[in-house]
């Protein structure tokens, strides 16, 4: 991809002065054996370097981090070779509007998209489009009509005429929209009876093609369960999830699989919406860190989702470390002044237990942060090493190009970049989370949180900087002094 290096930790962060009381910086020295309470920005940088952390670590149980690296980049720099002509895809939406998920991805693969300093023009074209919704801003037909896509009635269509299938891949994107909440805020998206049909046509047809579905699979996990049921027993490829483990990382770091953790952290903050929007982000980023831990994915023993002081208390009985806050927290150029127990009004955190020991939490944040932050400590290493996920701002939304590149290479090599138990784990620790918050904070442990599997050497996430030299000559701009 943008030529950077697996394992590499790039410029440095404010020192965080005023954020944490006096009690919550001892709190998180505390947990550092023989830690200074004063945490410079020299010894931030000499001590949580991942590189050293990691390659040390890694060292220690017989691997070589070197090695893994060489490996994570040979697989990224490797984009699957363009087919004879362009796979045709079926694109189907909850709705098509302006700035929303279908006009971000579906759009990219319209347009084009801008990769490694060039547009690129994907060797997919969308040819047909179902928008199950169709409010007065909808820009669905006009944009059908101009670049020649068949506006279809219903999601069958989209895969064929007369009930066949006739296209490479299809695309399921149901998010924005108009779609009743149930008792636990979470939106009733029809992802997966929008699948459903799809995997129908698939039975019907004897075969199938690659499908990508946005975001996290259903809001309830039986659901999400048998979507990925029935990928496997269908045989074709599923990709899921989440724009924020692609997108760009600052410092740019890339975990070798088998490293050593112990804990991971993610503080976001987002209040436009119900809490399920963004919390699958995090959970996302937290995944997609620690499933490179020793032993690969192991499950979930618990989950518990906790509100207010009950979040600080948690803090304060080590059940989530202060310190990853803080290091996580560093890193965001969103960070607010001033004690983070005075700004944040209504906390929120998803704590979670993995079955081999490993520990997650991710935290709602709204007044302290906007970024997403992750922070990591590693077994016999005293110091975390943190990254935050960058997220380039609409109308634009730039992190939307590494997935579409992603799910282009998806649908190119019929084979996901990640795999889509990832998700599945997810979707389930987030609708468990959902359920403890509304029932005040209660424990959970659920065998349908057993999920195993194995991490991708590499993560996919775009590397180096975001570039903006695309050619003006490549899009329909006007002529200037004419």
């Amino acid at each position: 991809m943008n030529g950077g290096t697996g394992i590499r930790v790039s410029g440095g962060s404010a020192d965080g002065v005023g954020i944490f009381s006096e009690g919550e910086i001892e709190m998180a020295a505390h947990e550092s054996t023989g830690a200074s309470q004063s945490v410079s920005r020299r010894h931030f940088l000499t001590n949580t370097s991942l590189a050293a952390a990691a390659t040390a670590a890694v060292a220690t149980a017989g691997s070589s981090a070197m090695a893994l690296s060489e490996r994570t980049l040979a697989a990224q720099d490797k984009p699957a070779q363009p087919p004879q002509r362009p796979l045709r895809v079926a694109a189907i939406h909850s709705i098509y509007r302006f700035r929303s998920h279908a006009y971000h991805i579906s759009g990219r693969l319209i347009h084009g998209y801008e990769w490694n300093g060039f547009l690129h023009q994907p060797a997919c074209r969308v040819v047909r489009m179902y928008n199950d919704q169709s409010p007065k801003d909808d820009m669905g037909p006009d944009v059908c009509q101009r670049h020649g896509i068949e506006l279809c009635k219903t999601p069958e269509e989209t895969l064929g005429a007369n009930g066949g299938l006739d296209v490479d891949a299809v695309l399921i994107i149901v998010e924005h929209g108009d779609y009743p909440l149930n008792e636990r805020q979470q939106i009733l998206y029809p992802r997966y009876e929008m699948f459903e049909r799809v995997a129908e046509v698939f039975r019907k047809a004897g075969r199938s093609v690659p499908v990508f579905v946005d975001k996290h699979l259903s809001y309830d996990y039986e659901k999400a369960a048998k979507m990925v049921a029935t990928a496997k027993t269908l045989g074709f490829p599923l990709m899921a999830g989440s724009s924020l483990p692609v997108t760009w990382r600052r410092p740019d770091i890339e975990p070798p699989l088998e490293t050593p953790f112990e804990e991971g952290l993610v503080c976001f903050g987002y209040d436009r919406g119900p809490a399920e929007i963004y919390f699958f982000h995090a959970l996302e980023v937290l995944q997609s860190m620690l499933e490179r831990r020793t032993g690969g994915e192991t499950g979930v023993k618990k989950v518990e989702c906790l509100r207010g002081e009950a979040v600080w208390q948690a803090g304060d009985a080590g059940r989530w470390s202060w310190k990853l806050l803080q290091a996580a927290l560093k890193r965001c150029p969103s960070l607010n002044v001033g004690p983070i127990r005075e700004n944040v009004r209504d906390p929120v955190a998803i704590l979670i237990e993995y079955a081999d020991g490993t520990r997650g939490a991710a935290l709602n944040l709204i007044e302290q942060v906007s970024d997403f932050g992750f922070a990591g400590s590693l077994k016999n290493t005293s110091d975390p090493f943190s990254t935050y996920f960058h997220l380039p701002p609409p109308p634009g939304a730039r992190f939307f190009d590494p997935l579409t590149w992603n799910i282009e290479q998806h649908f190119l090599n019929q084979r996901s970049p990640y795999p889509a138990e990832r998700t599945l784990l997810t979707s389930t620790v987030l609708d468990w989370g959902l359920r403890s918050l509304a029932e005040k904070g209660r424990v959970i442990e659920h065998p349908s949180l057993q999920i195993r599997y194995q991490p991708p050497v590499s993560s996919g996430f775009a590397r180096g900087g975001e570039t903006n030299l695309v050619s003006t000559t490549a899009f329909d701009l006007p002529a200037v002094g004419r």
